[in-house]
């Protein structure tokens, strides 16, 4: 599975964005999807997980209330729906898969996307 993470940008305090994570391959629609975020000086953080099936979906406290992680496995993708962006939301994001079930750590995951620079100023 290859991962394309993208939809950054800079966008002004309380805006939106939406990232997408377009996955190549089949297996995606087996496999749980995370994303994550690195700020400058800063260890990589657990952002969102949403299971194969939709089902399961887990969020940082940091976000819980302002992020909605979703899929669509017809089209092979994953999207995060950021609202109410913060400055401290600015960070380089990465979308994960192929999870071994640790879902809240990096170390957790197989197959990794390129990241995405998302900058929350005004």
């Amino acid at each position: 599975v290859q991962l394309q993470a993208s939809g950054g940008g800079l966008v002004q305090p309380g805006g939106s964005l939406r990232l997408s994570c377009a996955a190549s391959g089949r297996a995606f629609k087996n496999y749980s999807v995370a994303w994550f975020r690195q700020a400058p000086g800063k260890e990589r953080e657990f952002v969102a997980v949403i299971g194969w099936n939709k089902i399961m979906t887990i969020y940082a406290d940091s976000v819980k209330g302002r992020f909605t992680i979703s899929r669509d496995n017809a089209k092979n993708t994953a999207y995060l729906q950021m609202n109410s962006l913060q400055p401290e939301d600015t960070a380089v994001y990465y979308c994960a898969s192929q999870s071994n079930g640790d879902y809240q750590r990096a170390t957790g995951y197989g197959y990794w996307g390129q990241g995405t620079l998302v900058t929350v100023s005004s």
